[in-house]
């Protein structure tokens, strides 16, 4: 703790607090989680590490970034980068009962479900996914953050039955003891979208018991209809009870309003790593190669003759490297091309 001065504790939790420092070496403010691990089984302890683990790989935009970490006279920091707007709950209080516009709570949706498949896409759950750890930049960016209880899976269609989470974004099947897999964040991210609609919690009860009889319900007041159709059956899908009816996040991305908007926020290179998921060559499909994206105006790779095709809302993006040219096709296109680049001419005069 040496080359950081503490400024002031701005929160705490059950093993810890959150210090607001300085650093002695580039006078930037950060954010320290301390964890008191002395304390800790060595059960709870591994999984204070694990957070580290799954910290450390999250690099994206909309991720609160992870600094560093290390652990002093029995607890464990944790130093991430500071954001000065404060948390997504503060800013929906800041409101004073003055609804946002539907252009303001896209913009943040979208970057908050683009955070969310960075995190679905490597196999990891967030739950505790809550307005109060989602926050600002100091230029209105949202980045989602506190991976405290994260849970790396073994393989996507591994269970987690711990019940974990904030009462208010529990999904039916936690509050009934059932395993879930990554449709509970789902769930969790309808919570913070309707929050965002009205305000207020989809679901609040004076105890828990309460609570819990109407999360498994299912009945919360209508949003206003000052919303778009588009928004309000977005949100009633969020909140369906069965977890398999509920959209992926993968799924979300891909719907046409929500998708336009996906340009805004990460650049077309971060575009292609985040949703070209294969890179395909004539002689077959391989791993992305460590390449750059062009736009249509840029010199191509020497050497490289590779197609990366990307699913990008209702169309597919795909980027041939020969002569810097990039194709625009509709979904069908791009089938019959992908056969072609498996098949050869043969595929399209047979």
């Amino acid at each position: 703790m040496e080359k950081y001065a503490r400024l002031q504790k701005i929160g705490e939790g059950s093993f810890g607090k959150a210090i607001l420092v300085k650093s002695t070496e580039d006078d930037r403010q950060y954010v320290i989680k301390e964890i008191n691990i002395s304390r800790m089984s060595n059960k709870e302890r591994e999984e204070s590490r694990r957070e580290v683990a799954v910290l450390a790989n999250m690099k994206h935009p909309n991720i609160v970034q992870y600094r560093e970490s290390f652990e002093e006279n029995g607890s464990l920091y944790i130093v991430m980068d500071y954001c000065e707007g404060g948390d997504l709950f503060k800013r929906i209080n800041a409101q004073k009962g003055v609804l946002f516009q539907e252009d303001q709570i896209l913009d943040w949706f979208v970057q908050i479900c683009l955070a969310l498949k960075h995190v679905h896409d490597r196999k990891i759950l967030h739950r505790d996914i809550k307005s109060q750890n989602i926050f600002l930049t100091k230029d209105g960016t949202i980045q989602l953050g506190d991976f405290g209880i994260a849970r790396v899976l073994n393989s996507t269609v591994e269970l987690a039955r711990t019940c974990i989470g904030t009462p208010y974004y529990l999904s039916p099947e936690i509050c009934e003891n059932k395993p879930y897999n990554n449709k509970s964040d789902i769930w969790a991210l309808g919570c913070v979208l309707y929050e965002m609609c009205t305000l207020k919690h989809a679901f609040e009860a004076g105890n828990m018991k309460n609570l819990v009889l109407k999360i498994i319900s299912g009945s919360f007041p209508p949003v206003s209809l000052h919303y778009s159709y588009d928004l309000r059956c977005l949100l009633s899908q969020l909140f369906k009870r069965n977890p398999r009816d509920r959209p992926s996040v993968n799924s979300i991305l891909e719907k046409g309003f929500i998708a336009k908007r996906i340009e805004k926020f990460l650049s077309p290179q971060l575009i292609a790593e985040e949703f070209c998921l294969k890179t395909f060559s004539k002689i077959g499909a391989q791993p992305i190669p460590d390449v750059p994206y062009f736009p249509s105006c840029s010199s191509p790779t020497p050497g490289l003759d590779y197609t990366i095709v990307c699913v990008h809302g209702l169309c597919i993006y795909a980027h041939k490297f020969f002569g810097g040219l990039a194709i625009l096709m509709t979904t069908s296109m791009a089938v019959l091309f992908l056969l072609w680049l498996s098949f050869g001419d043969g595929f399209l005069f047979s």
